[in-house]
């Protein structure tokens, strides 16, 4: 409900869920994709791009429903795209670690690593699920990951099709 604010229409990807959010999110206003098994992240990503794209969407943004993300970042996110600076912005949770449980911060560093080792782009948060993409990068952009190393993928494509990238700060 509180993401309607910001956008024109909320997409949500029901990924072969067995509890009610396909339900609680249709109930709420959004549209619903629905895998009927469980595909993983990738999956869920690439269906919402397609769906945003076919929809003939401006800008598209990836919003992890794990109650991780302020949607109050939408608005910092979209504004490079809407200014023109950027393709692909990342929203990046480095503006206070500390409040990142370690875990996470450890995941997340690895991945950093690997996705510079593996393609030779450094962000400071590639597993950031808070993402926006304008026309461009939609229309550019393949995903083929099903699973998490989607969110590399991500800063591949934007390295391979040379999109330009912002990185936002966000809070974790």
């Amino acid at each position: 409900r509180s993401v309607r604010s910001f956008v024109d229409e909320v997409l949500v990807i029901d990924d072969g869920s067995h509890d009610r959010t396909g339900v609680e999110a249709a109930a709420a206003g959004a549209r619903v994709l629905r895998h009927v098994v469980n595909r993983g992240l990738g999956a869920a990503i690439q269906t919402g791009l397609t769906a945003a794209r076919q929809a003939g969407a401006d800008i598209a943004i990836t919003f992890d429903a794990d109650g991780q993300h302020l949607v109050d970042d939408i608005a910092r996110l979209s504004e490079p795209l809407r200014s023109g600076d950027a393709d692909v912005t990342l929203g990046c949770r480095t503006v206070d670690r500390a409040q990142m449980p370690w875990f996470r911060r450890l995941f997340n560093n690895t991945a950093n690593v690997l996705t510079f080792v593996l393609f030779g782009v450094w962000v400071k948060d590639s597993q950031s699920g808070l993402r926006a993409f304008n026309r461009l990068a939609l229309e550019t952009i393949n995903l083929r990951c099903d699973r998490w190393a989607v969110s590399s993928e991500i800063v591949k494509e934007i390295h391979d099709h040379s999109l330009r990238l912002v990185e936002v700060p966000i809070v974790p």
